[in-house]
């Protein structure tokens, strides 16, 4: 019998029989097949084709449209006035041009089959092969010990860099966990007695600020203090007749509702934002007041914004700024603003809070924040040798020995970026006027009598690693030596380095932003794709070069102006009867929207996206270096070059952010 078979034997073979089944494929009782018809197969065919369709069409549609941007883009760029390219893109040309004939090289002797043991002089083959010889031979000899040594000096810094990370992380943790903040020493200000409150100026500085100016003078002429113990300084650099006149306007509907608020307007405009700062402090009626507070345009303070800040000045005379944290009212508009929000956030929540706390130091952020108006005489006022001259105020006041206060529960509204053009303008001013501002104070630090630990922080941790070190080995590490080691097998760069070490301090990172936890990948690819603006902006402020004196004011919305001023308007319509002056915006909003509706058919002008070159050939070339890769069998370092020059592909074709039509 089989083994496969069973056997039952009943006691009354009578009534009972013997039945043997006989394989997999034996039935005792045969079910009844279901038999599916021909009409119902080809309704099943026809849906999946039907599916299979619509997807192929939406893919054609995709590609199609975003092939038509492109040409757009690159027509659109051929017309522009052509610049004078900078050393940094004849580099990189000049490096995609040799990785591009290495790589056709390695892809013929892969084919080829050529072994590459050492081979004898009889067995060359032909010109071709004599020349993937030859640069064997280079590589192994020259090449490789340079690029070697490269990389572990970066990777060196790299690893500091991290360290330095990880121990501020460890800082924000130990706050959270001892629930440590700035405490009120003073008691609080008599209500009922306003000569107790010190005597605030608040200043505004704007230049052509037309979508923001109206809601950032509204919140600050809101702010909950005394009249008479408040001054509003609005500092309008504007060179555009239509925005002076908007902004007059607004002032003088201020200044009529009782609000103590002033208009200045200079007609010659040196010094950017600096240079108007220091304008206005020159008034007279400046030795009047203690303390000033300082927003940008589209910044919008909350009532309460005073009695959070100024009363950490009582009792505390060594105290010489506090600062505010900053809140975004478009942070999840594109993905260009999400990935913002978790750099902010970081820099908020871990950078400026460990160091508030356990330095009493950090770079102030030109806005949101009160200074002790004698701080800032004893510091040499607000200087124009830099473009980035709060954090130059900060480092000279910190030199003389004032302190400093962040408080991370105060939160101010203002805007993001949303365009790459706008963002990447701002981002070369803010790392390329750090490195002006150390050549220029280096010095001053080194003979200032401060101890050698301040000293040491200054130069070798605020300035030297995280605005020199930072950019310098993200451009160099993972934009240059990494796609150059596919074709330097000799100095291939450990896993660690390109995968583990990035994702744990991109985790960090994300932590103060728990909701942007899908875009870590994204913001990890991104940062690498930013690191050749800032490494240019670097170096072009380190050597002083034309770029680095750029200021180009960052481009505003008022995305949130227009439904916030409705919201005003809708809730003086319901309160038509109540005169109540802790609203009074509405009337400026009203008048802002019929402005806004009249000019509705004036024709603007167009603005278009642009085609970035930089980034466009470290896209090529990162791409180059995913096909060598590929050859080599390497999976990590294939996927990470891959990715990482489609970002590149994806940022130089000004695809995130805001899109123009």
């Amino acid at each position: 019998m089989a083994p496969s078979s069973l056997v039952v034997t009943m006691e009354n073979p009578n009534s009972f029989s013997l039945v043997e089944i006989n394989g997999p494929a034996s039935s005792v009782f045969p079910e009844k097949q279901k038999s599916i018809s021909t009409k119902q197969f080809t309704w099943v065919l026809v849906l999946r084709a039907h599916r299979a369709i619509a997807c192929l069409s939406w893919f054609v549609t995709g590609f199609w449209a975003m092939t038509a941007a492109i040409k757009k883009r690159v027509v659109f760029s051929e017309r522009r006035e052509l610049k004078h390219s900078g050393r940094l893109l004849r580099f990189i040309r000049a490096f995609l041009v040799v990785s591009m004939v290495t790589l056709i090289l390695e892809v013929i002797a892969y084919f080829n089959g050529w072994n590459l043991d050492l081979i004898q002089p009889s067995e060359i083959q032909g010109l071709v092969h004599w020349t993937y010889l030859a640069w064997l031979s280079l590589r192994a000899d020259y090449i490789a010990p340079v690029v070697i040594a490269l990389s572990q000096f970066c990777i060196l810094l790299f690893m500091v860099q991290s360290l330095d990370r990880l121990l501020l992380c460890i800082g924000c943790f130990w706050i959270k966990y001892k629930n440590l903040k700035p405490i009120i020493e003073g008691e609080a200000y008599d209500i009922e007695d306003s000569s107790g409150f010190p005597m605030v100026l608040i200043q505004i500085p704007m230049c052509n600020e037309k979508e923001v100016y109206a809601q950032s003078i509204s919140a600050a002429c809101q702010l909950d203090w005394p009249r008479d113990r408040i001054l509003i300084q609005v500092l309008d650099d504007s060179d555009d007749e239509s925005v002076q006149l908007l902004i007059r306007n607004e002032v003088s509907s201020w200044s009529q509702k009782g609000v103590n608020i002033l208009y200045r307007h200079r007609f010659i405009r040196t010094g950017y934002k600096a240079g108007n700062l220091k304008s206005a402090m020159a008034c007279d009626y400046v030795k009047n007041y203690e303390f000033v507070a300082i927003f940008d345009a589209d910044f919008q303070p909350n009532p309460d914004f005073l009695k959070q800040t100024i009363p950490h000045f009582k009792g505390n005379p060594e105290l010489g700024l506090v600062q505010a944290r900053w809140s975004f009212t478009n942070k999840d508009e594109n993905l260009l603003t999400r990935l913002q929000n978790i750099n902010l956030c970081f820099h908020f929540e871990v950078e400026q809070q460990v160091n508030g706390v356990f330095l009493n130091f950090f770079g102030f952020n030109g806005t949101a924040g009160v200074w002790r108006i004698k701080a800032l005489e004893d510091s040499g006022g607000w200087l124009e040798r830099t473009t980035v001259e709060d954090m130059d105020i900060a480092v000279r006041a910190h030199l003389n020995g004032w302190k400093f206060i962040f408080l991370n529960d105060v939160k101010v509204l203002c805007e993001l970026p949303e365009s790459y053009e706008a963002y990447k303008k701002q981002q070369h001013r803010w790392h390329s006027g750090p490195m002006q501002l150390f050549r220029l104070c280096l010095p001053s630090i080194i003979t200032s009598k401060v101890s050698i630990w301040k000293k040491a922080n200054l130069i070798f941790l605020f300035f030297l690693l995280r605005k020199l070190i930072l950019p310098f080995y993200s451009f160099t590490l993972f934009c240059i030596i990494l796609p150059l080691t596919m074709f330097i097998p000799e100095a291939e760069l450990p896993l660690w380095v390109i995968c583990y070490v990035p994702i744990v301090m991109s985790l960090l990172n994300i932590l103060p932003a728990p909701k942007s936890f899908p875009f870590l990948v994204p913001y990890l690819l991104f940062e690498n794709t930013m690191s050749v603006t800032k490494f240019n902006a670097m170096v072009s402020g380190l050597f002083q070069l034309g770029s680095s004196y750029e200021w180009v004011v960052t481009k505003k919305t008022g995305r949130s102006s227009e439904s916030d001023l409705l919201a005003v308007a809708e809730r003086e319509s319901k309160s038509a009867n109540q005169q109540q002056l802790h609203r009074p915006a509405s009337e400026s909003g009203l008048a802002i929207l019929n402005k806004v509706k009249e000019n509705e058919g004036v024709p603007s002008v167009k603005k278009r996206n642009r085609l970035y070159k930089k980034e466009l050939a470290l896209a090529f070339l990162l791409l180059t270096a995913s096909a060598r890769s590929l050859l080599l069998a390497h999976g990590v370092h294939f996927y990470f070059l891959l990715f990482q020059g489609l970002s590149f592909l994806v940022v130089g074709l000004d695809l995130i952010g805001e899109q123009m039509s």
